[in-house]
């Protein structure tokens, strides 16, 4: 019998926070959970999940393959560190006709203070309702979207930013991703400085193959880069105003936007 939806959940080396993912779920009948491992390096654990591996690197490839292995009408895109709220699956059955993404908080897994790194996510990480609102796109790590919609949109593309991506080509196709609050996950902060570098340093070298891949022009991309540290005083106020921090964590916080603003210059001028 064919699933009315399916779960799919990209994974690679991340056995602790998967397991916490899966026993998050509240899945009822006739939804299929289907994670797609990526290359771990030790055996995986899903419990009563169907595990599907796929060799190809890359979150878009594993998501692409979990789509091809259900035949399920509704596609719900989960990421394995994070933490569904206990209606997420409830709520995105209610989901449609078109893509929807939702809100994705940021929690922490260690006791406060926050480092830098962590106060820096709490304001700027995951601000999903303004990226489909003024960007066209949700973060895969919340989107639910029909199979209808994924065949006429067509698979994730790797290499690049292929939420912004998807999210594009599904606008052009006049689909656009539409925003759903009550649609919560949660997804842990980085915790150091090295963590937050690399999530950035990908994110940076996929925004370009992107801006290259849509026609962008390198004095643009130039130009872009040169505004980043100037950017970091224009943001410097939704650091102060975080009510959410303590006084030291704000200059920790501020401390990092700064670092990671320059830091962000110096990747997209050497690209």
């Amino acid at each position: 019998m064919t699933a009315r939806a399916a779960i799919i959940i990209p994974h690679k080396d991340d056995q602790d926070r998967l397991s916490r993912c899966l026993a998050a779920l509240n899945v009822p009948e006739g939804v299929d959970v289907v994670v797609v491992d990526n290359g771990s390096r030790d055996p995986v654990d899903v419990g009563n999940a169907r595990l599907i591996v796929e060799t190809e690197p890359g979150a878009a490839a594993a998501r692409n393959r979990g789509v091809a292995e259900t035949d399920a009408p509704l596609l719900l895109f989960l990421d394995a560190d994070c933490l569904p709220s206990p209606d997420w699956v409830r709520i995105a059955l209610t989901c449609g006709p078109g893509p929807v993404g939702g809100a994705v908080e940021v929690f922490h897994e260690t006791p406060r203070p926050l480092s830098g790194a962590q106060a820096f996510e709490q304001v700027f990480a995951f601000d999903n309702a303004r990226y489909i609102a003024s960007d066209g796109f949700s973060v895969t790590a919340n989107m639910v979207v029909p199979r209808a919609v994924f065949d006429a949109v067509g698979p994730f593309r790797g290499g690049l930013s292929e939420d912004k991506d998807w999210g594009l080509r599904a606008r052009a196709s006049g689909l656009p991703v539409t925003y759903r609050a009550d649609l919560k996950v949660m997804h842990p902060s980085r915790g150091d400085w090295a963590a937050l570098a690399r999530k950035w340093r990908r994110l940076m070298s996929e925004a370009r193959e992107l801006h290259r891949a849509r026609g962008g022009r390198a004095l643009a991309w130039s130009l872009r880069a040169l505004a980043m540290p100037i950017s970091a005083l224009v943001q410097a106020p939704r650091v102060l105003s975080e009510s959410g921090l303590s006084a030291p964590e704000k200059l920790r916080a501020l401390g990092t936007l700064i670092r990671l603003r320059c830091a962000r210059m110096i990747w997209m001028m050497r690209g």
